[in-house]
């Protein structure tokens, strides 16, 4: 049975995240990613978007993969299907970001017990933009 974060866990990565690297960020400002990206953007985070085929979104270089991005990523979030999480979170690991958020509607159990056994924090099937309004961080 997947557990709810406390509130208290979603303030602190909230406060302490500078670096989002936002996994299937689309470029076209209907798609729920590019919604949230841009609000995060606009809140002060630095959004690193990883597309293979894009070059640049929301006026930021675009990479291919986690791999890819030369510098540090605190927080991962990650628009894609459930099926496609594993390898995500397994890079996310690699590249020693804190935490791996995955989107509503996105579950993947197996990844997540991964990602919190290499010591990594895990919000799953939650909005990070709703979280971050609601809580009130800025």
């Amino acid at each position: 049975m997947m557990q709810l974060a406390p509130v208290e866990t979603i303030r602190r990565i909230l406060k302490e995240t500078k670096t989002i690297a936002v996994v299937g960020l689309s470029p076209k400002p209907s798609r729920p990613s590019h919604r949230v990206a841009l609000y995060l953007q606009q809140a002060g985070y630095r959004i690193i978007p990883v597309n293979p085929g894009q070059e640049e979104i929301l006026g930021q270089r675009c990479y291919p993969d986690l791999l890819s991005i030369p510098d540090k990523v605190d927080l991962v979030d990650i628009f894609r299907r459930p099926e496609d999480v594993f390898p995500i979170v397994e890079q996310a690991i690699e590249i020693g970001a804190r935490t791996v958020w995955m989107q509503q509607g996105v579950v993947n159990q197996e990844a997540a017990t991964l990602a919190e056994e290499a010591g990594l924090t895990v919000i799953m099937d939650r909005c990070l933009k709703i979280d971050h309004n609601q809580f009130g961080v800025s």
